[in-house]
């Protein structure tokens, strides 16, 4: 991965995917360059998991009581699933 590609933000990487798709989808890339692409691809998808998965480890739910005070957070996997 290049360190260009690695300072991207979330939202600019999956800009930069959804372009390497939509070229490859095309099907009018020369064999070389549709393999560069698809390796770019790869490299943004990681990106992107990667930093949705440091924001998702860092969000906590608030639970909140009766009188709406704060009584406890949940870690974010806890609660994804229920």
């Amino acid at each position: 991965m290049t360190n260009s590609l690695e300072n991207l933000s979330f939202e600019e990487a999956m800009q930069e995917l959804e372009q390497v798709v939509r070229q490859l989808e095309t099907g009018k890339v020369k064999l070389e360059d549709a393999v560069s692409a698809y390796e770019k691809g790869v490299a943004l998808k990681n990106i992107c998991e990667e930093k949705l998965k440091n924001a998702k480890s860092k969000i906590d739910l608030l639970v909140i009581g009766d009188n709406n005070t704060p009584i406890a957070t949940e870690d974010f996997d806890d609660n994804i699933n229920k």
